[in-house]
């Protein structure tokens, strides 16, 4: 079972990252890890907004990633922010759909693209207070 892995930031707070296998399952660990350092960061109210957007990038990343395993990366870049990265190594950026009604997918980064705490809306995310 991978570990997650912590790191000092100049900001002061610390980092978060762990490897996860490229699989659905994944997103659940992936919304604890966010919820473990919004805690950590006394920046609960970022924690569901958070775990959205963590849900929604793995879901892309398990879909056209290269490899077996992605990355989460968590950190706070400054005072009431938090950034969230997945690293999947796919060639290609993940593009907002404009799906029909009918679809079952494709709806995930217009969501979070609506997420008014989003600044600025690139990757890697950052969410702020």
């Amino acid at each position: 079972m991978p570990q997650p892995t912590t790191w000092a930031r100049p900001t002061g707070y610390p980092g978060y990252s762990e490897t996860l296998p490229r699989e659905p399952e994944s997103a659940a660990t992936a919304r604890r890890l966010v919820r473990t350092a919004c805690a950590a960061w006394e920046l609960e109210e970022l924690t569901e907004d958070g775990a959205l957007i963590v849900s929604e990038l793995v879901s892309n990343a398990v879909q056209y990633a290269r490899r077996e395993s992605i990355r989460v990366v968590i950190d706070c870049p400054g005072v009431a922010c938090v950034r969230i990265g997945v690293v999947d190594f796919s060639k290609v950026l993940p593009a907002p759909k404009d799906p029909d009604d009918d679809e079952e997918g494709g709806r995930g980064l217009a969501l979070v693209a609506r997420t008014d705490r989003v600044r600025p809306p690139r990757s890697p995310l950052c969410i702020r207070a």
